[in-house]
């Protein structure tokens, strides 16, 4: 019995590992009241129910009306449009017409 964890050592570190969980995990959750898929490309604009972890269960705090909605509320930022003007360097070239050495005929 001497080699055993005291409970407040334990509990700690549960504790601990919870945290480090429900920050991989994350607080908010989007989810389809569509039925069928989850995914938000399937349905773009079907509705969301909003939910926030309250440390014991998830919460229905709103809805969004559609997947851009549900994003703001997650905290996704949207990509910024890409710049333009004279000292922006082009794309590299795709592949052109041909055949090229490196494709199988």
């Amino acid at each position: 019995m001497a080699d055993e964890e005291p409970l407040r050592e334990w509990a700690a570190r549960r504790d601990r590992r919870r945290a480090a969980q429900r920050q991989i995990t994350g607080i908010r959750r989007a989810v389809p009241l569509a039925e069928g898929a989850r995914a938000s490309h399937i349905a773009p604009n079907a509705p969301r129910a909003l939910m926030e972890w309250d440390g014991q269960t998830w919460v229905t705090v709103g809805v969004a009306p559609n997947a851009d909605a549900a994003r703001e509320f997650l905290g996704h930022v949207p990509a910024p449009a890409p710049e333009s003007g004279w000292d922006v360097q082009p794309a590299p070239p795709g592949l052109g017409p041909g055949r090229g050495r490196h494709r199988k005929p």
